[in-house]
Parts: C-alpha cells; sequence; structure tokens
C-alpha cells in the first residue's frame, strides 16, 4: 500500500499530466482559428475585388517603366468604354507586387519577373501571380549631352557602377568625376541592370538612387558629369543615349536581340483574369494596344 507521501505524488503527477496535455491541445487549436480568420479574411478582400472589378472598377499599379503604357491604354479603354472606372499608378515593380499579394490591386506592372520570395509570400497569402507580358523594352545607358563618350562595354559599366573608375577621363572622356545615378531597389530596372550590366554586383554607395525613370533623366540632364539608366519609352533630346557594347538601343535593336540590355514587360493578375481585368489587357495585346505600346516608345510583341 501507498503511503501519505507517496500518495500525494501520484496526485501531483497526475495533476502535472492534465496541466501539460491541455496546455498542449489549446495551442493548435488557437492556431487553427487564427488561420481559419485569416483566410476568410483573404476571402473576403478578393469577393470585395472581384465584385468592384466586375462592376468596371480596376487598379493598376507598379513599374514607373510601364507606366506610360499602362496610363495611355487606360485613357483610351475607359473613352470606348465609359463605364470602366481605371486607376493607374506608378511606385515600383516591387510596390505593384507588395500591393497585389495584400490583395490591394488587380494588376502589378512590373519590369522584371517576379522572385521566388515574393512568390512564397504570394502563396501563403492565397495570391496565384499569373504573368501576360505586354511588351519588350531597352535599358538605354544615358550620359549629360555635354559629355563626348560615345560607346560604353558592359565591363566598363560595371566598373563605373561600381565605382571601380571614378573619372571620365579614364574611358577617353573629359576630365570629370562621374556622377553615378541609379534606380532605387524597389525598381525592377534596378534589378535588370543589376544583372545584366553589373553581373549581380552591388551599385558604389556614392550612387544619387531615384524612384522613378523621370528623375534618372532629369537628374542626368541638369547634372556635368552623370551617367544613368532609363526604359526606351523616357528617351528624349534632354540625355544622350551612348552605345553598349557598340550598339545603340532602339526599338529594332530591341526586337532583334541586339542591344544587350533588354528585358520583357509584365501585368501580373491574381490568377487567370476576369471580368474588366481580362478585357483591359486583352486590349493591350490587341493590335490597338501594341501600336500604344510603339507609340509611347517601346518595343510591340508582334
Amino acid at each position: 500500500m501507498l503511503n501519505k507521501k507517496s500518495s500525494l505524488l501520484v496526485v501531483l503527477m497526475l495533476a502535472l499530466v492534465v496541466i501539460v496535455t491541455a496546455c498542449g491541445g489549446s495551442a493548435p487549436e488557437k492556431n487553427n482559428k487564427q488561420q481559419g480568420q485569416q483566410e476568410k479574411e483573404q476571402q473576403s478582400e478578393k469577393q470585395e475585388k472581384k465584385q468592384k472589378n466586375n462592376e468596371g472598377g480596376l487598379s493598376v499599379q507598379g513599374s514607373s517603366t510601364v507606366l506610360p503604357i499602362a496610363q495611355k491604354a487606360a485613357e483610351d479603354y475607359m473613352q470606348k468604354n465609359p463605364e470602366a472606372s481605371i486607376s493607374v499608378r506608378g511606385g515600383g515593380s516591387g510596390n505593384g507586387v507588395a500591393a497585389l499579394i495584400d490583395n490591394a490591386v488587380d494588376i502589378a506592372n512590373t519590369s522584371r519577373f517576379i522572385t521566388d520570395e515574393e512568390f512564397k509570400q504570394a502563396d501563403n497569402n492565397g495570391v496565384y501571380p499569373v504573368p501576360h507580358r505586354i511588351a519588350m523594352d531597352g535599358i538605354a545607358v544615358i550620359i549629360n549631352p555635354e559629355n563626348g563618350i560615345e560607346n560604353l562595354t558592359l565591363e566598363e559599366l560595371k566598373q563605373i557602377y561600381t565605382g571601380e573608375v571614378e573619372n571620365w577621363k579614364e574611358l577617353g572622356g573629359p576630365d570629370a568625376e562621374i556622377v553615378i545615378v541609379s534606380r532605387d531597389s524597389s525598381s525592377g530596372t534596378f534589378e535588370v541592370f543589376g544583372e545584366i550590366a553589373l553581373d549581380g554586383s552591388r551599385v558604389a554607395q556614392t550612387a544619387l538612387m531615384q524612384s522613378s525613370n523621370g528623375t534618372v533623366k532629369s537628374t542626368v540632364s541638369n547634372t556635368k558629369g552623370a551617367i544613368g539608366y532609363i526604359g526606351l519609352g523616357y528617351l528624349t533630346d534632354d540625355v544622350k543615349a551612348v552605345k553598349v557594347n557598340g550598339v545603340m538601343p532602339t526599338n529594332q535593336t530591341v526586337a532583334s536581340g541586339e542591344f544587350p540590355i533588354s528585358r520583357p514587360l509584365f501585368m501580373f493578375t491574381d490568377g487567370w483574369p476576369e471580368g474588366v481585368t481580362n478585357k483591359f489587357i486583352n486590349f493591350i495585346l490587341s493590335p490597338e494596344g501594341q501600336k500604344i505600346v510603339k507609340e509611347q516608345g517601346y518595343v510591340p510583341l508582334y
């Protein structure tokens, strides 16, 4: 028979087992409830967005490179379809993708493909990004018009943007400090330029980081010794485009594959598009929409 001390010990052990079992069972139950609530909220957001979309409302956000195409296409589409209401904003490819993942927009404009990490984030949020290629683009390297440099190689661009070469005279140009102008890290143009021209190397810390193609162009135009890069659609006489590896950035050289710094432009949707989202993307892919692509200075798909 058990004495009083042994009996007390058994009771305490049984009580501990009950407590541990209860604690172990409550956490998963709580997590399941939280997950279920999160899924309900996501589904509610999707239903609300789908309802607005079916009624003609469409929100578009992302790449400043794609922005001129999207704005002009939206303007023309709404003229033909007065019931449609299309909102178009820039902010960079990364911000556009983030908004799509958060169920905040119908279309994310990007000048690069979605990353693996973004796909994971989207999957965790119940979003399934589907790419729609709408155009091709070349990333033009631009300098101040007073600079006499006509051609740069990819290796020279890497030397400039990593800070290895700091004066134009080292490249056969004037005795002037090189002012590096770059897009910021939320930009798809920044990522593609970094992959192709810099071979993955980091941009020098002295670089002036800009939020859009327009601000890059403006900075280079107003700064002697500056160098930057922009989408083809932003080229004007305010800046001077240089050859890269002996090839000038034009619609023809991008279409042929001769120009070395080129990329496709995308619109991403959550799943296969429906309603006005589907109609708007089909409009951009139509002959009329591809004409808009060309008029905005980019390379149509056909």
